[in-house]
């Protein structure tokens, strides 16, 4: 299929990541974050293309848009495209542009949202107005969701969607949305696009340890600052057990194929040396894990505190979870009490679908010199709040990336920024795929 996409729509999904990078949608956790000025945007270009968005919020600023293209098959599954507004802070100081400045310099767009995903968000934007204007319909219902909250809870975001607005995604059987489809580059030569057909679980932890109150002079054999530190350790030092799901068999078949590699699942770990940096595609994705990432304890140095707190950022494999709470049972013990503090599902998808190959086809069509494989991720997207609703989510956001750009990095870090050319692939892709899906 020849490249449809008009040079209006290359230009605006440069403009439209820009413009949702300048629009300050930061959200710091506990409610502090304002998305409306950014749903507003957005509304208002997908009103422009004749395409009429809902405005919906939860709590007062908090604001998601939702919108349905018709199709022309009614009997096909509706599919959902959704990309979330908010995006994590960023200090000023630490970056080399200001992240909220949407500076194009050099080819590249730089700030906050650049990858995490106000591009993704822009892509969208630019595909259904090229639609509108050359009067494309889709075979499939599309129906898109810019929503709030992602970058915590999702509560005032897609969680509210799908508890409160079913009603919207009313025959929607698959979703896509970030953190696939990008390049990565082995460092030998080889590109290889990653599709997210897989996300581990959140298991967000709150730890709290009491024992006796006393002076900081005195023998105390019931410290809640030691209960807790024992527990901490010991979850920081487990080693999980290697636990592969069918998304990451597929994903070490494939890459195992592609290195010309005997594919011996019975020693991974031989394996993934062969493979060398393509391993970092799978290693996050072999077992469950739990990371210490915050302590609260005491109010004075001679002091010993009657209780201690500490929060744990765990995420558990399809199929994971009973062995990630009987673990934390034990490695908690009995003077450690553990809750969670933000708990999501973990997600499978079949490889083996047509809406995988289709994917599949159009990042090949316009990389043809690239390798697609499926991988699981390690983190959450809105695709779990939205499998509520029975979406099978896959990971799409199509960017062509120069050897060296580190993708990874991008994510919540500093000097986040996406090539001028990436978008511009990820448009031609994003539309190839859905007027095949």
């Amino acid at each position: 299929m020849a490249d449809q996409v008009d040079e209006q729509a290359l230009d605006e999904v440069v403009t439209y990541t820009s413009d949702l990078i300048r629009i300050d949608t930061t959200n710091r956790g506990g409610g502090d974050c304002r998305e409306r000025p950014a749903a507003e945007y957005a509304a208002a270009r997908l009103a422009d293309a004749g395409i009429e968005p809902v405005l919906l919020e939860r709590t007062q600023g908090r604001t998601n848009v939702v919108a349905r293209i018709e199709g022309t098959d009614p009997s096909a599954g509706a599919l959902l495209l959704h990309g979330h507004l908010d995006v994590v802070p960023a200090a000023a100081a630490d970056w080399s542009v200001h992240p909220f400045s949407g500076e194009i310099r050099d080819g590249v767009v730089w700030g906050r949202g650049a990858v995490d995903m106000k591009n993704m968000d822009a892509m969208i934007l630019a595909v259904v107005r090229g639609w509108a204007r050359q009067g494309v319909r889709p075979r499939r219902d599309i129906v898109i969701a810019f929503t709030a909250d992602e970058e915590a809870s999702a509560e005032d975001g897609s969680g509210f969607l799908a508890d409160e607005h079913p009603e919207l995604f009313e025959g929607c059987t698959e979703g896509v949305s970030e953190s696939g489809a990008f390049t990565f580059h082995d460092g030998d030569g080889r590109q290889i696009y990653p599709i997210a057909a897989g996300e581990r679980g959140t298991a967000w932890l709150k730890l709290t340890a009491r024992g006796r109150a006393g002076h900081g002079s005195k023998v105390n054999r019931d410290n809640a600052v030691t209960h807790l530190a024992g527990a901490i350790a010991r979850i920081g030092a487990h080693e999980w057990p290697l636990r592969l799901t069918p998304t990451v068999r597929a994903a070490l078949t494939e890459l195992a194929a592609l290195y010309g590699i005997e594919t011996d699942l019975t020693d991974v770990n031989a394996l993934l040396e062969k493979l060398g940096p393509a391993a970092k595609l799978v290693e996050p994705t072999l077992r469950n894990s739990a990371n210490p990432t915050m302590l609260d304890a005491g109010y004075k140095i001679n002091v010993i505190p009657g209780e201690a707190v500490a929060y744990v950022d765990g995420r558990y494999m399809p199929g994971g979870e009973e062995e990630f709470r009987s673990t934390l049972d034990r490695l908690t013990g009995p003077d450690v009490d553990w809750e969670f503090h933000h708990r999501e599902v973990a997600l499978q998808s079949p490889v083996a679908s047509p809406t995988f190959a289709g994917m599949r086809a159009a990042v090949e069509e316009f990389a043809p010199e690239g390798h697609v494989v499926p991988f699981c991720m390690s983190g959450g997207t809105d695709a779990k709040q939205f499998s509520r609703l029975g979406i099978t989510g896959y990971g799409f956001t199509p960017l062509k990336l120069p050897d060296g750009y580190d993708y990874a990095a991008m994510f919540h870090g500093v000097d986040e920024r996406v090539p001028v050319e990436a978008l511009h692939f990820g448009v031609r892709v994003l539309d190839r795929f859905l007027r095949t899906a």
